[in-house]
């Protein structure tokens, strides 16, 4: 069996349909591969700092945080997302058990570099795989939040795909990045056109030309760093289509994959 790790975006997992959930469940029921989901939740904090009138701002895709801010963040990530996610897997009809990476501190983190703009948001030092594992062979689906803590206590606020691509890189595991888009798509006379495969090289040009922008940014940054420590393979898929996850394990290509080195291809 092969561990996949399932990255939820926040803006996607209010329009998943039932099936994708129904998907997961059959996946871990295969014994083909053992699922892991880790979700981020980013709209809804947005929608409560507003409702709280506590200004909220970004850089590079990465949300400003301070303990305030950070509060709010755990709130909605650890109590009310990852507990909507354990629901819809139990309707389901399947087993899912949700942690908060602070929790016996499964996610040991620290300040990322440059962190002084952006406050209290961290990157990945290490993740307890023996947490994970044991849920797994208990035979839930383990849901986890991207919130974590260090050696003092202090929690950190970690962006979702940053986190999944530290669980898959831990586990050896391939990562699948949810959305709502059939994947990275430039724009060509006038239509999008979705590219089958991308590099570190095609990444890096992107990034600077803008068609890469937002919260892409860290999501193509951390799956490049996934490949970089031992994540065999990565792709963004769109979670929107029915039995897309399914299709994508069962080897047909969909989505983009993102590699450290190859030519673009693309389908129209």
């Amino acid at each position: 069996m092969k561990y996949i790790v399932v990255k939820l975006g926040g803006s996607v997992m209010e329009q998943l349909p039932a099936t994708f959930y129904k998907n997961i469940v059959e996946l871990q029921r295969s014994k083909q591969w053992i699922p892991i989901i880790v979700h981020g939740g980013g709209p809804l904090i947005t929608s409560l700092l507003k409702a709280l009138n506590i200004e909220t701002k970004f850089v590079n895709g990465l949300r400003v945080t301070d303990e305030q801010v950070l509060d709010i963040v755990e709130m909605v990530l650890s109590g009310s997302v990852n507990k909507q996610i354990v629901h819809q897997l139990i309707k389901a009809e399947g087993h899912a058990y949700g942690v908060s990476g602070v929790d016996g501190s499964l996610i040991t983190a620290r300040p990322i570099q440059d962190s002084e703009e952006i406050g209290l948001v961290g990157e990945v030092v290490s993740v307890k795989t023996e947490l994970i594992v044991g849920i797994a062979n208990q035979g839930y689906i383990p849901v986890i939040s991207p919130v974590g803590i260090d050696h003092k206590g202090q929690r950190y606020n970690i962006n979702g795909d940053i986190a999944a691509s530290a669980v898959a890189s831990a586990l050896g595991a391939n990562l699948c990045l949810i959305s709502d888009i059939p994947g990275i798509y430039i724009e060509k006379d006038q239509q999008k056109i979705t590219l089958n495969t991308v590099s570190k090289e095609d990444v890096e040009e992107m990034i600077i030309s803008g068609q890469i922008h937002g919260g892409m940014i860290p999501k193509v940054r951390a799956a490049l760093d996934g490949l970089v420590h031992h994540v065999p393979e990565v792709s963004i898929i769109n979670g929107l289509e029915d039995n897309s996850l399914l299709s994508y394990c069962n080897g047909e290509t969909i989505g983009t994959k993102i590699v450290l080195k190859k030519e673009i291809t693309y389908v129209e």
